[in-house]
């Protein structure tokens, strides 16, 4: 009988160390093989990290949101083969979790409907070298993004960051006025009123 040995690669969630070192091998690598230059917008766990917004200290990926071209922002479907052969090249250098960087979140009724109003004034910016620039959403579009997956999602851990971001009632009413937007069915709406009732804010609903 012959006895065989299966290695499986152990892969590690993003903290806000490897987060930095990710981007920043992405950063090089996109730099020595002269890629174009790439300016993205991130949301999400990472966003959260990157910015200490939350007390949670990990996350499985790099939510991509939008790219910024000619100072708008647009669409970043479909991401570039390269960069993501960078990105699968990063993953098994740092053990990261396949598909760390990934732009699913970008969905296309975002644009279709509109994103947060104002999101593209309120971002934090950080260059990974010459080629690379990434743009993460403040805490106010963390609470519009959050409620709306928290409550298309049936909570889980969107509900714990909205719970974490602490938001004021005044900024979940405008969360709430901008989900509708996305998705102004009378099931999205009973359940966004469930979902703030559960938050102590049912009167909120616009």
């Amino acid at each position: 009988m012959i006895n065989m040995i299966i290695s499986v690669r152990s892969m590690h969630p993003l903290t806000s160390v490897t987060l930095d070192q990710a981007l920043n091998l992405l950063g090089e690598l996109m730099d020595a093989r002269h890629h174009p230059p790439q300016h993205f917008v991130v949301c999400g766990g990472s966003s959260l990290l990157a910015l200490g917004l939350v007390k949670r200290t990990t996350t499985q990926d790099v939510d991509i949101l939008a790219r910024i071209e000619a100072g708008g922002l647009v669409t970043p479907r479909p991401l570039p083969k390269w960069l993501l052969t960078a990105a699968a090249e990063i993953s098994q250098q740092l053990d990261l979790p396949e598909g760390w960087l990934n732009d699913q979140v970008a969905e296309a009724t975002l644009f279709q409907c509109g994103l947060p109003p104002g999101l593209g004034t309120r971002l934090t910016v950080r260059s990974y070298g010459p080629r690379l620039l990434i743009s993460f959403i403040s805490r106010r579009d963390q609470i519009f993004l959050k409620l709306h997956a928290a409550v298309d999602r049936d909570g889980g851990r969107h509900l714990q960051d909205l719970m974490d971001l602490a938001p004021t009632a005044d900024e979940l009413r405008d969360a709430a006025r901008w989900a509708q937007t996305q998705d102004p069915s009378e099931g999205f709406r009973f359940n966004l009123h469930s979902l703030l009732t559960q938050l102590g804010h049912g009167n909120q609903l616009p």
